[in-house]
């Protein structure tokens, strides 16, 4: 499966959040490295779209359609803040 950067989304996280999130800043909830979420690694196939660490490959987001309605699970992250032009 081939592995893209958190760029490969942008245009989904921004129908879902209404804006740029690729320079938000994450924490992954298993090893606790911090960076942005251009940098997470994505994987696409299966039932949706797959973000992991790219440091210890933990499943931070998970984004699936369904009916027209985005599904999105961020229980991977620790911390996952808000770009300041988002605020």
């Amino acid at each position: 499966m081939t592995r893209y950067d958190g760029n490969a989304i942008a245009g989904t996280l921004e129908d879902i959040f209404g804006g740029d999130l690729t320079t938000a800043a994450c924490v992954c909830g298993q090893c606790g490295q911090s960076g942005v979420v251009a940098e997470i690694a994505i994987y696409f196939g299966g039932p949706g779209i797959v973000a992991r660490c790219p440091y210890c490959d933990h499943v931070l987001l998970v984004i699936t359609r369904h009916s027209g309605m985005y599904c999105v699970d961020v229980t991977g992250f620790a911390q996952l803040s808000t770009p300041s032009a988002l605020a």
